[in-house]
């Protein structure tokens, strides 16, 4: 599970979490609703053999293919930190979360985001849900769903 998922069910169970890298990791969390508009912003605007017509099969660049199809990446492009994140999600469930700071994890790394230039200039995908309002949707959801 992710989580935000697992975060939620431990606060509102009054369960620990663990924060890794004490809280200081970046994540760059998309709402679901700003994904599936990517996907179809970018099913609108299918990629051909004519998009790279200068593509040689001779001397090819890996970046590039004479294939009709194209790699996107459909994220939000504005890390969060993990402490922001806890915070959203207490304010969203009016509950403290009991954190167990601990250090990071080998072979994690401490800030990832997607760069969202090239569906940008494509589609004009913008997402439009900011952490706040994604959580406490998420929460929402989640305490109708659970019965809480």
């Amino acid at each position: 599970d992710m989580a935000l998922f697992l975060f939620t069910k431990s606060i509102l169970n009054d369960e620990p979490i663990d924060v890794f890298n004490f809280g200081k990791m970046q994540r760059d969390f998309t709402y679901i609703d700003d994904i599936v508009y990517g996907i179809i912003s970018s099913a609108m605007q299918p990629p051909s053999s004519e998009t790279n017509k200068d593509w040689n099969p001779l001397s090819p660049d890996p970046s590039y293919s004479s294939a009709p199809y194209r790699v996107l990446n459909i994220g939000n492009n504005n890390p969060v930190s993990l402490e922001h994140f806890i915070e959203c999600i207490e304010s969203a469930t009016g509950k403290k979360a009991n954190k167990n700071y601990l250090p990071i994890q080998p072979g994690d790394v401490e800030k990832t985001f997607a760069d969202i230039s090239h569906i940008s200039s494509l589609t004009g995908y913008n997402p439009k849900t900011n952490i706040e309002t994604g959580i406490k949707n998420f929460v929402n959801w989640y305490k109708d769903y659970y019965k809480y």
